[in-house]
């Protein structure tokens, strides 16, 4: 029996969950587990009537679920930044969701940007540490308003960080078990003090995993091969900002953001997981967003919770509908509407 929270958010969000949630059942009939769900209404509407984001009582109630499934968070009326500070980053430090696991694979009809390139050439994970680095807010203002104003940002890498991450990253790789490649992305040549933790950790772990091939690339590099050479990439180990920016420039490269799926991921505790591609406020209540990254989301929620067949059933049925159904991953152009396209992924699981 799984508890899993559910928080479908703002704009189209909680089209793309409700699909999610169908496929949910139906890989639950398939293949045997039980689950209960408990619906949370945070996000901009809330907020705009109560001023509030997210509660300390509500991550209490978040720690007694295995997992949340999150929709969207992010709403037209609401100043950026708000939420996303106020619930996501919030239950990501709360939680201590240490990982953000951002698979990267081209599904068959998938269109991509990259000439000459298909699914067998874009099939790569990246692990982005989640808790640390810039996005930890440690820094402030000198003079701020003057023509003398200084701003600092400080990066915080802490060796339990960078050392857990790099050990999943590891752990990852060999369950994978696909090239059995782990590449370090970084900056050694700049970000001196940063860099020399991660690659002393990554290089020490290193010796624990000699079933797994190792290699180092500076970030830039890293971009510049995305982009020409994905066939190279297995699994990509990095720190928070790098791995923020590297992950956007992957979901370019799959198809776009309407396909990406992703997991704020605490191997011990609970875990969140999310499509990537925000709430979309334009397209809510049209039924024609594309649904098949909450769908994702939904597999990766489930393989982390042991479910591996019924998130690999959703991974083949979301690459049958992408290759042999959809007309575009567009909203609006795929030839379904947002409820048609779940029905699909769920009579395939049914089959």
């Amino acid at each position: 029996m799984y508890k899993i929270g559910v928080m479908p958010g703002d704009g189209t969000g909680p089209e793309v969950v409700a699909e999610g949630l169908k496929v949910l059942a139906a890989a639950a009939d398939k293949y045997g587990f039980k689950y209960e769900l408990t619906n949370y209404d945070f996000g901009g509407e809330r907020f705009l009537k109560t001023g509030e984001t997210l509660p300390d009582s509500a991550i209490e109630e978040f720690k007694k679920q295995d997992a949340i499934f999150l929709g969207a968070i992010g709403h037209p009326d609401v100043k950026p930044g708000i939420l996303e500070k106020g619930i996501l980053l919030k239950a990501r430090f709360a939680l201590d969701q240490y990982i953000n696991l951002r698979p990267v694979k081209l599904y068959p009809g998938v269109e991509t940007p990259l000439r000459d390139k298909g699914p067998e050439d874009i099939d790569y994970v990246v692990i982005r540490e989640n808790t640390e680095g810039l996005y930890a807010g440690a820094g402030g203002f000198l003079k701020r308003g003057t023509p003398d104003e200084v701003a600092i940002q400080e990066s915080i890498n802490t060796r339990k960080g960078v050392e857990r991450c790099i050990r999943y990253a590891f752990e990852y790789c060999r369950d994978r078990n696909k090239d059995m490649k782990l590449t370090l992305c970084g900056k050694t040549n700049v970000l001196t003090f940063e860099f020399d933790l991660w690659e002393r950790a990554f290089n020490e772990v290193a010796i624990e995993y000699p079933d797994i091939t190792t290699d180092y690339a500076h970030v830039d590099a890293i971009c510049m091969w995305m982009v020409k050479n994905p066939e190279w990439f297995d699994v990509i180990v990095t720190d928070n900002m790098f791995g923020d920016i590297i992950t956007d420039l992957g979901a370019m490269t799959q198809g776009g953001m309407g396909i990406a799926a992703g997991g704020n991921i605490n191997p011990e505790g609970v875990s969140m997981f999310e499509p990537i591609g925000g709430s979309a406020p334009k397209y809510t209540g049209q039924n024609v967003i594309n649904p098949l990254a909450a769908i994702g989301a939904m597999g990766l929620l489930l393989a982390t919770l042991g479910e591996k067949e019924a998130a690999a059933a959703i991974e083949a049925a979301v690459a049958f509908v992408t290759g042999n159904k959809l007309k575009s991953m567009a909203a609006g152009k795929m030839g379904f509407s947002t409820s048609e396209v779940g029905d699909l992924v769920v009579e395939l699981i049914a089959k």
